[in-house]
């Protein structure tokens, strides 16, 4: 092996010391060694903003790493983009540590990122979490089987691979564990039935001590794949094995899926996971930057929880977006770049929303009238609606001043303007009203 590889890959153990796990397998793991001669190295990168990223935040500290690890001479540092038609048996076989999406324990594949160290909690999903973390304590004997449910981007793929990395780390190594999309298990199925091999998946799913699938809704309308999940639902109940499942939706609530799983599903504890509130999706994206050599203002962190209501994947992919946006135009990530960045959800939002919305909703939260609010009354418990509502219409819509004002019964923009500026202000400085602002938001977006 050459020298120079052998130092690339004493130079990524030091690495991951140094920069931790999370931000190893990211931006580290993903490079690979394209081509080596006797004091020289190339990386490559998997695209442009990945070698930009690297370039920019973690050369320093791979020339640092290739420099301490004993290298008769200094090894010359270049970073390409990649090129996979171009890339030779030979290449793979000295390529450093590819990316690591996936750690693998027989039938046990996990994005290494879903543990419960990182997953953040909240009013959201706190039931949630604490369910699936006492069954990583005791598989079978807390709740079993295991159903967790809710939409899209909630982070139940997070949790239930949070309960397999904790059995297998540190419950118990020797238990047989399976993680599957739902999909899998039925093309699997598919797949024994054409070659006649399905003694042998049953052998697989029916000898195991931790079952967990992924999206059980998928089986839905396919009978076969139900027939088979049935009796191995059967065979690991009875033999006190644990099993999870995840949904999109309550048992009672999947269309077309026989009336015996469903039976069986509330045999054990089903437990839904709600959208994340403005704290959570705060603490999330805080959560996320931890570990990047990054800088996020608070405004900004605001203004992404804010956009972004439902889909903690479409949370993180905003931020995401505003970082690579900011690594692109060489400018500092400020609430004005992050707006401009994601220009195109906050277009899409506001494309729904209307001032006449929006003043109902203030005028219900606040108990008050429609013309109370439009009217030119100032007494106090109209004011502050008033103003709010004028503060969201604002934020929320495309329109100018003059045209907001003329919603408030014809009301001047220096009005308009008066009023943003005051509850901008008062956000800031007053923890009640910031939450009851979230409130009446989330109801506009939803």
């Amino acid at each position: 092996m050459p020298e120079t590889i052998k130092t690339w890959q004493l130079a990524q153990a030091c690495l991951k010391d140094k920069l931790g796990t999370t931000v190893f397998d990211t931006w580290i793991a993903p490079l690979k060694a394209k081509s080596v001669a006797q004091n020289s190295l190339t990386l490559e990168a998997p695209d442009t903003f990945f070698k930009d990223w690297v370039e920019k935040h973690y050369r320093p500290a791979i020339e640092e790493s290739l420099g301490s690890c004993g290298a008769k001479k200094k090894i010359t540092l270049t970073l390409e983009i990649g090129s996979p038609e171009k890339i030779t048996p030979e290449k793979i076989s000295i390529s450093a540590s590819p990316a690591k999406t996936h750690e693998s324990f027989g039938y046990l594949k996990l994005n290494p990122r879903y543990t419960f160290e990182n997953f953040v909690v909240g009013p959201s999903n706190r039931h949630a979490h604490a369910y699936c973390l006492a069954t990583a304590e005791s598989p079978a004997k807390a709740y079993n089987p295991l159903f967790i449910y809710g939409s899209t981007g909630l982070g139940k793929t997070h949790l239930i691979q949070s309960v397999c990395h904790h059995i297998k780390n540190k419950v118990g190594g020797n238990l047989k564990i399976c993680y599957q999309p739902s999909e899998k298990f039925t093309n699997e199925l598919i797949d024994a039935i054409q070659h006649h091999s399905t003694a042998a998946f049953r052998q697989k799913y029916r000898n195991l001590d931790v079952l967990v699938l992924d999206d059980i809704h998928f089986i839905a309308g396919k009978n076969s794949s139900q027939e088979e999940f049935f009796h191995t639902f059967n065979t690991l109940y009875d033999a006190h094995k644990q099993i999870i499942l995840s949904s999109d939706r309550p048992p009672k609530e999947i269309a077309d899926l026989q009336e015996r799983l469903v039976s069986r599903f509330g045999w054990g504890l089903a437990v839904d996971v709600q959208p994340p509130d403005l704290e959570t999706r705060v603490a999330i994206l805080k959560k996320k930057i931890e570990r990047e050599p990054v800088s996020v203002p608070d405004d900004v962190i605001f203004f992404i929880a804010g956009l972004i209501l439902t889909n903690i994947r479409d949370l993180e992919g905003a931020l995401v977006r505003v970082m690579a946006y900011s690594l692109m135009e060489e400018k500092p990530i400020t609430l004005d770049l992050a707006k401009e960045a994601l220009k195109d959800l906050l277009k899409e939002t506001k494309k729904f929303i209307t001032v006449d919305f929006i003043q109902r909703c203030v005028a219900e939260e606040f108990g008050i009238s429609l013309h109370d609010l439009k009217a030119r009354r100032r007494n106090k418990n109209i004011v502050l609606p008033r103003q709010i509502a004028m503060y969201l219409s604002r934020e929320m819509t495309d329109l100018s001043l003059p045209e907001i004002g003329n919603y408030f019964g014809g009301k001047d923009h220096t009005t308009v303007l008066y009023s943003y500026t005051k509850i901008k202000g008062e956000l800031i400085k007053n923890g009640t009203l910031k939450e009851r602002m979230e409130g009446i938001r989330q109801i506009i977006k939803q």
